[in-house]
């Protein structure tokens, strides 16, 4: 072995053990592991700036910045209110198909974050049974698509890299769809051992919101726990305010009335919770459309001190609209408007262009600062993204034009409606997923220069040495899987997809399947809560503890590997 061959493979066993030990953030190991190979003068610049402008990487950042808007539409309620009511076996059917089939054109975890309140919202069934299965269909979901998942298109630009037919849209959907249906089956077999759980959200910290029924809303004539606003985990119902008449506290069995002004105390999520809400009002709802929230606190000497948020006149002097305070541990009452403000309350804002460029801010207000919320788009705006993206989709899968030159011109088409704004693209960047897959991309690349991926390749086929390609094919899967586990997907596919590919052209095989055996091995994150950050959320959100999460994803896990280990030799033979 070389001493070149001798730096790149000392280079992968540190970049692996640290990734293990999750000390390091991946983003900065593999850019420092391609940096060493550029001091040492393995890689020359251009061999660098390629693997970070890989075509089908930049499709992927373009996709993510995409999908942002999407996530704003009210794609996500839309088909949240498809899962209605019904048996549990029904609902526990269609939160898995529903959640799958939007995982395989949208953001995982976008998906997993806006199913969350409509399947706590579910009336009749606890959402500890609904939450953990919604998280493993997004998943499966994942996998239905070229797009579906980071990592797919990931492997995809390993495919571009090395000069062979990249994948298309619907490519491996039939291996997706038979892993999807396995797992339905493990899911409905298992879902019920899980416990019923009912959470409800700490008040002490809360946000203080307001919405209204409105005139012939589905909410008026049933009672408050007929609607699923009771013992939310991240949303209470404080009082009801009807007339001159305060109803607090609110008993599940209390109905509601149109025009009556519900009072909630809720996290920062809740005000996309409410706009999604049929028949409910936001305080200020006709003057939001997407903007991403601005957290404000009122300082000693702001003029705002002493009068009511009604009174302030926020659109006027800070073209914005209050939607939340929250003062300290203090339980405020009565309608948001009325409230009068004191210095320290927090509050919590939409803001229209002009309110960055306000002179007062600094005078009124202590802190002004962005969180990661945003509020939903109205009803057109929403059909105008979501028909644009699935436009170009179709654009692509059809040959009409290719996805990249699609998103992008998209992309354009949000900032100048200002859907999205250059500050949202700025904060929001996937900086971290950009610099993992480039930078792989550029060891991929002194892998092969170096000759070590041919020496790696002649290691594996001496460890299958007289295997079938098949028990190759599973060896490669579960090696995948396995780094899937210790470390993120995205790290787990650009470590697995050289060795996998080399394997079978020395085995003089079809590549497909190993291609697949890594694309699915990089996804199936199951049994670890913290080796994906969808599987966290839900395991919070849920309140699970470790021996009820692997009631469901052990079985699960076992299903999906099942289903690729079944469907890909047989729809990509060898």
């Amino acid at each position: 072995m070389t001493w070149q061959q001798s730096l790149v493979l000392g280079l992968l066993v540190a970049l692996i053990v640290l990734l293990i030990q999750g000390r390091l953030r991946p983003a900065l190991l593999f850019s420092g592991a391609v940096l060493v190979t550029y001091l040492v003068g393995l890689a020359d610049i251009q061999g660098v700036v390629a693997g970070y402008t890989n075509g089908s990487l930049l499709t992927l950042v373009l996709l993510l910045l995409v999908s942002l808007a999407v996530e704003k539409s009210r794609l996500m309620s839309w088909f949240a209110g498809a899962v209605g009511r019904g048996s549990f076996t029904q609902v526990l059917t269609k939160v898995w198909f529903s959640t799958a089939f939007l995982s395989a054109f949208v953001n995982n975890t976008a998906v997993v974050a806006s199913m969350l309140g409509a399947v706590k919202r579910n009336p009749e069934h606890s959402a500890s049974r609904l939450l953990l299965p919604m998280c493993f269909a997004a998943t499966f979901g994942g996998v239905l698509t070229l797009i579906g998942t980071s990592t797919n298109l990931i492997v995809n630009s390993f495919l571009e890299k090395m000069g062979a037919r990249p994948l298309g849209m619907f490519d491996f959907f039939m291996v997706g769809a038979g892993t999807l249906l396995t797992g339905w089956i493990a899911v409905m077999l298992f879902a019920r051992r899980l416990p019923e759980q009912e959470g409800e959200f700490d008040r002490s910290q809360g946000y203080f919101l307001e919405a209204k029924v409105s005139a012939g809303s589905p909410l008026a004539g049933r009672s408050v726990k007929e609607n699923g606003l009771r013992s939310l985990k991240s949303l209470y119902l404080a009082e009801i305010i009807r007339g001159d008449q305060v109803i607090c506290p609110v008993q599940p069995e209390q109905e509601l009335h149109e025009g009556d002004m519900l009072l909630f105390c809720g996290d920062v999520e809740s005000v996309g919770v409410l706009q999604e809400m049929r028949g409910l009002e936001l305080y200020g709802e006709h003057r939001l459309n997407g903007q991403h929230l601005v957290e404000v606190i009122v300082s000693h000497s702001s003029r705002l001190v002493g009068q009511t948020i009604r009174d302030a006149e926020f659109r006027t002097h800070f073209d914005a609209v209050v939607l939340a305070v929250r003062r300290g541990e203090s339980q405020l009452t009565g309608g948001l408007g009325q409230i009068e403000l004191h210095a320290g309350d927090t509050l919590l804002l939409a803001p229209g262009p002009r309110f960055a460029g306000n002179k007062s801010l600094s005078r009124e207000f202590v802190v002004v600062s962005g969180i990661e919320a945003s509020t939903r788009l109205d009803t057109r705006r929403s059909a105008a993204v979501v028909g644009g993206f699935a436009a170009v989709l179709a654009a692509s899968v059809f040959e009409l034009l290719p996805l990249f030159k699609g998103l992008l011109i998209m992309l354009v088409a949000l900032l100048a409606t200002r859907i999205l704004t250059l500050d949202e693209i700025r904060r929001r960047f996937p900086l971290e997923i950009w610099l993992v897959v480039g930078g792989a991309l550029a060891l991929s690349d002194q892998l092969e220069k170096t000759g070590l991926a041919n020496v790696i390749a002649r290691w594996l086929m001496g460890e299958f040495n007289g295997a079938s390609p098949l028990i190759a094919f599973i060896g490669i899967y579960l090696f995948t899987l396995v780094l899937t586990e210790l470390m993120s997907n995205n790290a787990a596919a650009a470590l697995a997809f050289p060795m996998g590919y080399q394997l079978a052209l020395s085995m003089d095989v079809s590549t497909m399947p190993f291609i697949l055996a890594v694309l699915f091995g990089a996804s199936s994150s199951f049994i670890l809560p913290y080796g994906y950050q969808t599987n966290l959320m839900v395991y919070s959100a849920g309140n699970y503890r470790m021996q009820d999460y692997l009631k469901l994803a052990l079985p699960v896990s076992l299903a999906y590997s099942i289903g690729v280990i079944i469907m890909v030799p047989l729809l990509f033979p060898f």
